[in-house]
Protein backbone atom coordinates (compact mmCIF):
# COMPACT_ATOMS: atom_id res chain seq x y z
CA UNK A 1 0.00 0.00 0.00
CA UNK A 2 1.03 3.44 -0.94
CA UNK A 3 0.13 6.67 1.20
CA UNK A 4 0.58 10.30 0.40
CA UNK A 5 2.69 12.54 2.50
CA UNK A 6 3.92 16.46 2.48
CA UNK A 7 6.73 17.78 4.10
CA UNK A 8 6.54 21.60 5.39
CA UNK A 9 8.72 23.81 7.75
CA UNK A 10 6.34 24.89 10.41
CA UNK A 11 7.07 28.66 12.24
CA UNK A 12 8.55 30.16 9.54
CA UNK A 13 7.95 31.82 6.08
CA UNK A 14 11.18 30.80 4.51
CA UNK A 15 11.49 27.09 3.28
CA UNK A 16 14.41 25.35 4.90
CA UNK A 17 13.86 27.25 8.04
CA UNK A 18 11.51 26.52 10.96
CA UNK A 19 10.70 23.22 12.61
CA UNK A 20 10.49 20.46 10.25
CA UNK A 21 7.08 18.26 9.66
CA UNK A 22 5.79 15.19 7.45
CA UNK A 23 1.73 15.07 7.17
CA UNK A 24 -0.01 11.70 5.70
CA UNK A 25 -3.32 13.20 4.90
CA UNK A 26 -5.03 9.72 4.88
CA UNK A 27 -3.66 7.75 7.74
CA UNK A 28 -6.54 5.14 7.52
CA UNK A 29 -4.99 1.51 7.08
CA UNK A 30 -1.70 2.50 8.71
CA UNK A 31 -1.36 0.49 11.57
CA UNK A 32 0.18 2.16 15.18
CA UNK A 33 3.19 -0.18 14.75
CA UNK A 34 3.80 0.92 11.19
CA UNK A 35 2.99 4.76 12.21
CA UNK A 36 6.26 4.52 14.54
CA UNK A 37 8.37 2.51 12.35
CA UNK A 38 7.45 5.59 9.62
CA UNK A 39 8.01 8.64 12.17
CA UNK A 40 11.81 7.05 12.61
CA UNK A 41 12.39 6.48 8.80
CA UNK A 42 11.82 10.39 8.94
CA UNK A 43 13.42 11.15 11.66
CA UNK A 44 11.87 14.49 12.11
CA UNK A 45 10.55 15.87 15.08
CA UNK A 46 7.27 14.53 14.61
CA UNK A 47 5.17 12.96 12.00
CA UNK A 48 1.33 13.06 11.76
CA UNK A 49 -1.11 10.36 10.37
CA UNK A 50 -4.63 11.86 9.56
CA UNK A 51 -7.90 10.16 10.37
CA UNK A 52 -11.27 10.78 10.27
CA UNK A 53 -12.91 12.49 13.04
CA UNK A 54 -14.38 10.42 15.87
CA UNK A 55 -17.08 13.72 16.39
CA UNK A 56 -18.30 14.41 13.22
CA UNK A 57 -18.20 18.41 13.96
CA UNK A 58 -15.07 18.51 13.99
CA UNK A 59 -12.18 18.33 11.06
CA UNK A 60 -9.63 15.58 11.36
CA UNK A 61 -8.30 13.42 14.28
CA UNK A 62 -4.67 13.54 14.29
CA UNK A 63 -2.01 10.80 15.70
CA UNK A 64 1.44 12.44 16.26
CA UNK A 65 4.71 10.44 16.61
CA UNK A 66 8.06 11.42 17.11
CA UNK A 67 11.33 9.10 16.72
CA UNK A 68 10.59 6.97 19.56
CA UNK A 69 6.99 7.10 20.50
CA UNK A 70 3.17 8.82 20.01
CA UNK A 71 2.61 12.07 21.71
CA UNK A 72 -1.05 13.27 22.83
CA UNK A 73 -0.40 16.57 21.78
CA UNK A 74 2.55 18.97 20.05
CA UNK A 75 2.17 21.82 18.83
CA UNK A 76 4.20 22.70 15.43
CA UNK A 77 2.27 19.09 14.46
CA UNK A 78 -1.01 20.46 14.91
CA UNK A 79 -0.17 24.25 13.54
CA UNK A 80 1.55 22.44 10.24
CA UNK A 81 -1.26 19.80 10.07
CA UNK A 82 -4.10 22.61 10.17
CA UNK A 83 -2.48 24.58 7.03
CA UNK A 84 -1.59 21.08 5.04
CA UNK A 85 -5.16 19.88 5.54
CA UNK A 86 -6.11 23.88 3.67
CA UNK A 87 -3.48 23.89 1.51
CA UNK A 88 -4.53 19.97 -0.37
CA UNK A 89 -8.57 21.20 0.02
CA UNK A 90 -9.22 18.81 2.94
CA UNK A 91 -10.76 21.70 4.80
CA UNK A 92 -12.20 24.55 2.42
CA UNK A 93 -10.81 27.93 3.60
CA UNK A 94 -13.79 30.77 4.49
CA UNK A 95 -12.51 34.29 3.97
CA UNK A 96 -9.59 35.27 5.87
CA UNK A 97 -10.19 33.19 8.47
CA UNK A 98 -11.20 29.45 9.41
CA UNK A 99 -12.13 27.36 12.33
CA UNK A 100 -11.98 24.17 12.89
CA UNK A 101 -11.39 21.31 15.38
CA UNK A 102 -8.98 18.55 15.59
CA UNK A 103 -8.92 15.99 17.65
CA UNK A 104 -5.93 14.60 19.44
CA UNK A 105 -4.99 12.60 22.70
CA UNK A 106 -5.34 15.43 24.97
CA UNK A 107 -8.95 16.11 23.41
CA UNK A 108 -9.97 18.83 20.96
CA UNK A 109 -7.65 21.48 19.97
CA UNK A 110 -9.28 24.37 18.46
CA UNK A 111 -7.24 25.52 15.45
CA UNK A 112 -7.74 29.00 13.08
CA UNK A 113 -6.32 28.93 9.98
CA UNK A 114 -5.41 32.44 8.18
CA UNK A 115 -5.68 32.79 4.36
CA UNK A 116 -5.08 35.06 1.50
CA UNK A 117 -6.52 35.23 -1.74
CA UNK A 118 -7.91 31.52 -1.17
CA UNK A 119 -4.48 29.60 0.13
CA UNK A 120 -3.51 29.16 3.39
CA UNK A 121 -0.89 31.60 5.20
CA UNK A 122 -0.40 30.70 8.91
CA UNK A 123 -2.25 28.54 12.31
CA UNK A 124 -2.99 29.32 15.48
CA UNK A 125 -3.90 27.08 17.84
CA UNK A 126 -5.95 27.24 21.42
CA UNK A 127 -4.88 25.04 23.96
CA UNK A 128 -6.98 22.07 25.06
CA UNK A 129 -5.73 22.05 28.34
CA UNK A 130 -5.31 25.13 30.53
CA UNK A 131 -1.37 25.65 31.84
CA UNK A 132 -1.02 22.75 35.23
CA UNK A 133 2.47 23.60 37.57
CA UNK A 134 4.79 20.98 38.24
CA UNK A 135 6.15 19.36 41.47
CA UNK A 136 9.34 21.49 42.42
CA UNK A 137 12.21 20.76 40.19
CA UNK A 138 15.54 19.44 41.32
CA UNK A 139 18.52 21.68 42.23
CA UNK A 140 19.77 24.46 40.16
CA UNK A 141 23.11 23.43 40.09
CA UNK A 142 22.28 19.97 39.36
CA UNK A 143 20.08 21.66 36.37
CA UNK A 144 23.23 23.76 35.29
CA UNK A 145 25.60 20.95 35.34
CA UNK A 146 23.05 18.74 33.30
CA UNK A 147 23.56 21.65 30.51
CA UNK A 148 26.85 22.55 30.98
CA UNK A 149 26.42 25.48 32.09
CA UNK A 150 27.35 27.19 35.13
CA UNK A 151 25.06 28.04 38.40
CA UNK A 152 26.01 31.38 37.97
CA UNK A 153 24.56 31.49 34.25
CA UNK A 154 20.60 30.45 35.89
CA UNK A 155 18.97 33.68 36.23
CA UNK A 156 17.46 34.62 39.46
CA UNK A 157 14.19 34.83 41.04
CA UNK A 158 11.41 35.34 40.00
CA UNK A 159 12.97 33.56 37.20
CA UNK A 160 13.42 30.49 39.04
CA UNK A 161 13.00 26.89 36.62
CA UNK A 162 9.83 25.35 37.14
CA UNK A 163 7.18 23.13 34.99
CA UNK A 164 4.41 23.74 33.21
CA UNK A 165 2.00 21.33 31.16
CA UNK A 166 -0.70 22.14 28.60
CA UNK A 167 -0.92 17.74 27.68
CA UNK A 168 3.00 17.58 27.74
CA UNK A 169 5.34 18.62 30.30
CA UNK A 170 8.34 20.69 29.77
CA UNK A 171 10.58 22.16 32.45
CA UNK A 172 11.17 25.95 32.16
CA UNK A 173 14.84 26.68 32.87
CA UNK A 174 15.71 30.51 32.60
CA UNK A 175 19.46 31.97 31.83
CA UNK A 176 20.61 35.43 31.87
CA UNK A 177 22.08 35.30 29.18
CA UNK A 178 22.04 34.42 24.96
CA UNK A 179 25.22 33.61 25.08
CA UNK A 180 24.43 30.99 27.86
CA UNK A 181 21.31 29.66 25.70
CA UNK A 182 23.97 29.01 22.86
CA UNK A 183 27.22 27.39 25.05
CA UNK A 184 24.17 24.76 26.28
CA UNK A 185 25.32 21.16 25.75
CA UNK A 186 22.81 18.71 27.06
CA UNK A 187 24.87 15.58 29.06
CA UNK A 188 22.35 12.71 28.43
CA UNK A 189 23.71 11.17 31.60
CA UNK A 190 23.47 13.95 33.56
CA UNK A 191 19.29 14.36 31.96
CA UNK A 192 19.29 10.79 33.19
CA UNK A 193 20.27 11.17 36.58
CA UNK A 194 18.82 14.08 37.35
CA UNK A 195 15.77 13.95 36.02
CA UNK A 196 14.39 10.10 35.16
CA UNK A 197 12.60 10.47 38.30
CA UNK A 198 11.24 13.58 38.04
CA UNK A 199 8.02 14.90 36.24
CA UNK A 200 9.45 15.28 32.97
CA UNK A 201 13.26 15.05 30.69
CA UNK A 202 11.73 18.05 28.28
CA UNK A 203 13.90 20.79 29.30
CA UNK A 204 13.12 24.39 27.70
CA UNK A 205 15.74 26.48 28.06
CA UNK A 206 15.33 30.46 27.56
CA UNK A 207 16.96 34.24 27.72
CA UNK A 208 15.01 37.18 27.49
CA UNK A 209 18.12 38.23 25.78
CA UNK A 210 17.10 38.41 22.09
CA UNK A 211 19.15 38.23 18.96
CA UNK A 212 16.31 38.93 16.20
CA UNK A 213 14.35 42.63 16.60
CA UNK A 214 10.66 42.43 17.85
CA UNK A 215 11.43 38.87 20.05
CA UNK A 216 10.84 38.71 23.92
CA UNK A 217 12.23 35.67 24.35
CA UNK A 218 15.74 33.53 22.53
CA UNK A 219 15.50 29.53 23.66
CA UNK A 220 15.89 26.36 22.82
CA UNK A 221 14.36 22.78 23.56
CA UNK A 222 15.86 19.39 24.23
CA UNK A 223 14.15 15.68 24.72
CA UNK A 224 16.45 12.98 24.23
CA UNK A 225 14.04 10.79 26.11
CA UNK A 226 11.45 11.50 22.96
CA UNK A 227 14.58 10.75 20.53
CA UNK A 228 14.69 14.80 19.90
CA UNK A 229 18.46 15.60 20.74
CA UNK A 230 17.09 19.33 19.90
CA UNK A 231 13.69 20.77 18.22
CA UNK A 232 13.88 23.92 16.36
CA UNK A 233 10.44 24.81 17.30
CA UNK A 234 8.36 23.57 20.10
CA UNK A 235 4.59 24.69 19.92
CA UNK A 236 3.38 22.61 22.69
CA UNK A 237 6.27 23.87 25.29
CA UNK A 238 5.89 27.62 24.21
CA UNK A 239 2.09 27.16 24.75
CA UNK A 240 3.22 25.42 28.46
CA UNK A 241 5.54 28.58 28.28
CA UNK A 242 2.45 30.25 28.45
CA UNK A 243 1.47 29.53 32.19
CA UNK A 244 5.28 29.95 33.35
CA UNK A 245 5.23 33.49 31.88
CA UNK A 246 1.42 33.87 33.02
CA UNK A 247 1.94 33.52 36.30
CA UNK A 248 5.05 35.51 36.65
CA UNK A 249 2.68 38.83 34.24
CA UNK A 250 0.83 41.24 36.27
CA UNK A 251 -2.01 41.77 33.89
CA UNK A 252 -4.99 40.93 35.75
CA UNK A 253 -7.67 41.09 32.57
CA UNK A 254 -6.64 41.21 28.99
CA UNK A 255 -4.35 39.70 26.52
CA UNK A 256 -0.92 39.21 26.82
CA UNK A 257 1.51 38.79 23.73
CA UNK A 258 5.04 37.73 23.50
CA UNK A 259 7.20 36.50 20.59
CA UNK A 260 9.94 33.54 21.14
CA UNK A 261 12.82 32.95 18.71
CA UNK A 262 14.00 29.12 18.54
CA UNK A 263 16.15 27.22 16.95
CA UNK A 264 18.61 29.71 15.96
CA UNK A 265 21.48 28.18 16.90
CA UNK A 266 21.00 24.89 14.06
CA UNK A 267 20.39 27.47 11.75
CA UNK A 268 17.15 26.63 11.63
CA UNK A 269 15.44 30.27 12.97
CA UNK A 270 11.79 29.41 14.39
CA UNK A 271 9.53 32.19 14.97
CA UNK A 272 6.76 31.28 17.37
CA UNK A 273 3.81 33.63 18.51
CA UNK A 274 2.35 33.35 22.38
CA UNK A 275 -0.96 34.86 23.58
CA UNK A 276 -1.78 34.39 26.81
CA UNK A 277 -5.32 35.54 27.81
CA UNK A 278 -6.53 36.56 31.35
CA UNK A 279 -9.85 36.98 32.94
CA UNK A 280 -9.41 38.41 36.94
CA UNK A 281 -6.14 37.49 37.06
CA UNK A 282 -6.77 33.84 36.00
CA UNK A 283 -5.60 32.43 32.70
CA UNK A 284 -8.30 31.40 30.78
CA UNK A 285 -6.65 30.46 27.52
CA UNK A 286 -3.38 30.10 25.68
CA UNK A 287 -2.59 30.57 21.58
CA UNK A 288 -0.08 29.16 19.68
CA UNK A 289 0.87 30.26 16.11
CA UNK A 290 2.82 30.88 13.19
CA UNK A 291 3.29 30.41 9.18
CA UNK A 292 4.05 27.39 7.31
CA UNK A 293 5.72 26.40 4.00
CA UNK A 294 5.21 24.18 1.76
CA UNK A 295 8.51 21.59 1.04
CA UNK A 296 7.89 18.21 -0.77
CA UNK A 297 5.13 15.80 -1.42
CA UNK A 298 5.37 12.41 -2.42
CA UNK A 299 4.65 9.04 -1.95
CA UNK A 300 5.45 6.05 0.75
CA UNK A 301 5.62 1.90 0.57
CA UNK A 302 3.64 1.94 3.86
CA UNK A 303 2.41 -1.98 3.26
CA UNK A 304 4.21 -4.78 5.18
CA UNK A 305 7.29 -6.22 3.81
Amino acid sequence: MRARYLTVDVFTDRRFTGNQLAVFPDGRGIDAGRMQAIAREFNLSETVFVLPPDDPRHARRLRIFTPGRELPFAGHPTVGTAWVLAHVGLVPLRGDRTDIVLEEGVGPVRVAIAGEQGRPVSSQLAVAKLPEAGPPPPAAGDLAAMLSLDASDLDAAPWEPQGFSCGVPFLFVPVRTRDAVARVRARPDAFDRTLGDWWTSAVFVFSREVERSGSDLHARMFAPELGVSEDPATGSAVAALGGYLGARDATHDGVRRWVVEQGFEMGRPSILELEVEKQAGRITDVRVGGPTVFVSEGEMEVGSE
